[in-house]
């Protein structure tokens, strides 16, 4: 895969040691992929780990009430991608578990010896299967190779023992391929989507326009889908069918108040009205079931329509609706590197090129860069909601859920890091250049939330400080920069670093208010007279003012020296305290 490879995994594997490291290898390999593929959230992959000496074939068992879903993973890490071959035992004695929970006596047999911490967790799973009617999902899952014959045979034995129940033998190059998506954010991905397609009604198709490049893979149909099956879809599979769209649901804009319009008014048009959906996947298939053509899906990513997709499940657009949408999906192999690296580069231009209806910024390219991502991640694990997609505040606070956290856009971010670290004028040019090449590197260096969340709170402080004084706002990034330069001298240490973050101290922000008082005296200085003086606003714009006021404030001897130096050596004790009292 596109720069993936067995090392990114064993780095990711890493990192889960450093939280569990009472667990091992082939625990955490487990874990993580209960994470990227059925479950987001990491406490619930550990919690679903049951294997150990006496765990009969099975790892892990995860269910999950939402979907009324079973999932049965075996995991085998190898150190080694793609390199030992699995055995026709392994995998299918994995399968033969769809018969031991699908029949008593067969459970009975298997549960018989079983390791008591995983009994109890194997007798729950079957109350799911046979009281309550949840299927169940197996997961045979190698960082080695396993033949597709074999992955057939298990397929089979599966389906014998129950019909409901399903298998996916996931190899290792399907594994890097998961790790790929994960790291883009792509995780837990839809696994299988099936959309009908329009018919009747007194609608006449002929056929399904269908296109085949020989010399990409690449296929591509375009169809019709009454817009229930769309509001089914996004019922179906949620917020995950967007995770490559650089933005959330926008909520309530012209566009999307418009197509609600449209939708009450006169449903027959929206056809033609609306540009449609784009979809892209991994593999799709045509079908046809009981007199129904069927396009069924694999890995599924809504790229563009996401508007369209979330405002049709918001009319609940149900019943026998008369709009119907265009559909264009686009199925990109991705079966080696150069497929991989076809396939994000297509992906990122038609997102480009499709998505004009809501203009696209910089700031929205940059939303799925894996830095991003890894920076979210990070932030979330320290109850920070990291907003890096633009969308509406509900939108937002729907991602959060219940926990209490504190939300943080990438663009209020980007300023602080700019402030801090880059010429302060940079700031006050706009924040979307701040995601343009030329700046974008200096600014996210790394995905350490550490890096970033002093930068982040004492721009906050400094802000604190400029409100009711309009002059001060025009040079709030100019003092930020001026003391962090001192404040990062102090922070040394991630234990340093982490107080700063964690706790609130007043003498900082006398630190800030005194750095004002010298910006504000340092333009009233150097501002001009008379018709030719500088406003305010057009001063604090000016390129290399942060290295002019370092030397005003050298050579100043205004009382707000002292205050500064003084409030400066009591935050100083004060962290350094609250670090030794912990």
């Amino acid at each position: 895969m596109a720069n993936v490879s067995e090392n990114d995994l064993k780095n990711e594997i890493g990192d889960m040691r450093e939280r569990f490291p009472q667990l091992q290898d082939s625990d955490l390999f487990v874990a993580w992929f209960l994470k990227s593929v059925v479950t987001e959230n990491e406490d619930e992959a550990i919690h679903s780990l049951v294997g150990g000496a006496r765990d009969k074939n099975l790892d892990a068992i995860h269910i999950d009430e939402q979907s009324k879903t079973v999932c049965f993973v075996q995991g085998k890490y190898r150190q080694r991608t793609n390199c030992i071959a699995e055995g026709r035992s392994d995998v299918t004695a994995f399968a033969h578990l769809a018969q031991a929970f699908s029949d008593a006596d067969a459970f009975t047999s298997y549960v018989t010896g079983l390791d008591p911490s995983v009994l109890s967790r194997a007798e729950e799973a079957r109350k799911c299967v046979r009281a309550r009617g949840f299927r169940m999902q197996f997961y045979f899952v190698t960082t080695g190779r396993c033949s597709a014959a074999l992955a057939q045979e298990a397929h089979r034995v599966v389906r014998q023992a129950a019909k409901t129940a399903s298998i996916d033998v996931v190899d290792g190059k399907r594994v890097l391929r998961l790790l790929s998506d994960y790291l883009d954010g792509v995780a837990p991905p839809v696994p299988l989507l099936e959309l009908e397609i329009e018919s009747g009604q007194g609608i006449k198709l002929d056929g399904v326009l269908q296109r085949f490049d020989s010399g990409t893979r690449i296929e591509s149909w375009v169809f019709p889908v009454n817009v229930r099956h769309i509001a089914e879809m996004y019922e179906q599979s949620g917020i995950r069918l967007f995770a490559r769209n650089v933005r959330g649901f926008l909520g309530e804009t012209s566009i999307n108040k418009n197509m609600e319009r449209t939708l009450e008014n006169e449903p027959e048009n929206f056809w033609y009205y609306n540009n449609g959906i784009t979809i892209v996947c991994d593999a799709a298939e045509k079908l046809s079931r009981g007199g129904r053509n069927i396009m069924r899906l694999v890995n599924p990513q809504v790229i563009n329509g996401q508007q369209t997709t979330r405002t049709l499940h918001k009319k609940d657009a149900g019943g026998n609706s008369k709009a119907t949408v265009l559909v264009r999906v686009i199925s990109v192999p991705r079966e080696n590197e150069e497929d991989s690296r076809r396939f994000e580069n297509l992906v990122s231009k038609i997102v480009a090129a499709t998505n004009w209806q809501n203009s696209i910024r910089a700031s929205d390219l940059m939303a799925n860069d894996r830095r991003q991502i890894e920076i979210e991640r990070n932030l979330r694990k320290l109850n920070y909601q990291y907003v890096r997609k633009r969308q509406s505040k509900s939108e937002a606070r729907r991602h959060a859920g219940m926990r209490r956290i504190v939300f943080l856009k990438k663009e209020e971010l980007a300023q602080a890091v700019a402030a801090c670290d880059l010429d302060p004028s940079i700031v006050r040019e706009g924040k979307e250049q701040l995601f343009e090449e030329r700046h974008y590197g200096q600014i996210f260096p790394n995905a350490d939330p550490y890096y970033y969340l002093p930068r982040h709170w004492l721009v906050f402080d400094v802000s604190r400080k400029a409100r009711g004084y309009p002059s001060r706002a025009y040079a709030k990034w100019l003092v930020a920069h001026f003391v962090w330069q001192r404040l990062q001298k102090l922070l040394t240490t991630r234990q340093l670093k982490r107080v700063f973050v964690e706790k609130d101290f007043p003498s900082l922000l006398t630190v800030c208010n005194a750095a004002f008082k010298g910006a504000i005296a340092f333009y009233y200085t150097r501002r001009g007279g008379g018709e030719t003086a500088i406003d305010v606003s057009s001063f604090f714009k000016r390129r290399g003012l942060h290295g002019d006021f370092e030397q005003f404030w050298k050579r100043s001897k205004g009382r707000y020296i002292g205050l500064f130096l003084r409030a400066f050596e009591r935050f100083e004790t004060e962290l350094r305290n609250a670090a030794a009292a912990e």
